[in-house]
């Protein structure tokens, strides 16, 4: 339970998308004009995360890593398909933005028409890929974390650009300088978010106690230093010693 909490936490504010891995920028800047364009599209951000991350972690588990084949009989183990690794996720996510967008489209047609071109572009979503790739990397031992992984990643995109387009709202009757106008402002204030979703990072470092191994080390290091000190000490002695001897 605790391993399930701390990548949660750790997924939306320590290592998020946007700020901490830039991902998902391009949609990040252009559909967060409006508070609620950015709540819709980071819905279908935290569902297509939510649903793919497990979906392609099962692939890899089964399909793609070397060995994985090994269920179909001792003849397939030798097999590595890690190099479909790419076709096979961006096939699976561009399934779910369809399934997505149809919804959408269904449902709320105005939300459809407010995102524009940028709900099919989640397909190309580098934060959507990168979440997969990340679960890859990390090597995330079972379904549940990966299920975990994708729906606190998409939370901590939805926050972000939650946040920035209730700060662009805003910042229209602010007296902005020119130069700044628009794009310039807007990273100058996802810079300041990113320092502070980074300092969260102190909230997961784990408990103060060091590892058993790392409390031998030290104890043996510290005892070398005792006897080292102790051997300089005595050769101190005897010099003094001798100087006594010879005056």
């Amino acid at each position: 339970m605790l391993e399930h909490l701390e990548l949660f936490f750790r997924s939306i504010f320590v290592d998020n998308m946007v700020f901490a891995v830039f991902l998902g920028m391009c949609s990040y800047l252009a559909v967060s004009k409006k508070v609620s364009t950015a709540v819709g599209l980071g819905a279908a951000v935290i569902f297509v995360l939510g649903v793919t991350v497990p979906l392609n972690w099962l692939l890899d588990q089964y399909l793609l890593q070397d060995g994985a084949l090994a269920w179909l009989g001792p003849e397939y183990a030798e097999y590595d398909l890690s190099f479909l690794s790419f076709i096979l996720f961006i096939a699976t996510i561009a399934t779910m933005v369809q399934l997505v967008e149809i919804v959408v489209e269904k449902f709320s047609p105005s939300l459809y028409n407010s995102l524009g071109i940028f709900l099919p572009l989640i397909a190309v979503n580098c934060a959507i890929l990168g979440g997969s790739l990340f679960m890859q990397t990390r090597e995330i031992p079972d379904i549940g974390l990966a299920l975990n992984y994708g729906i606190s990643s998409g939370i901590g995109w939805f926050l972000a650009i939650l946040a920035i387009a209730a700060i662009r709202e805003k910042i229209r009757y602010s007296n902005v300088p020119a130069p700044l106008r628009g794009l310039g402002i807007t990273f100058i204030i996802t810079g300041l978010m990113g320092i502070g979703f980074q300092s969260f990072g102190g909230m997961l470092t784990g408990d103060n106690e060091p590892p058993e191994e790392t409390q031998t080390t030290t104890a043996e290091t510290q005892k070398e230093d005792n006897e080292i000190k102790k051997e300089i000490e005595d050769k101190e002695k005897a010099v003094s010693y001798n100087d006594a001897l010879n005056k």
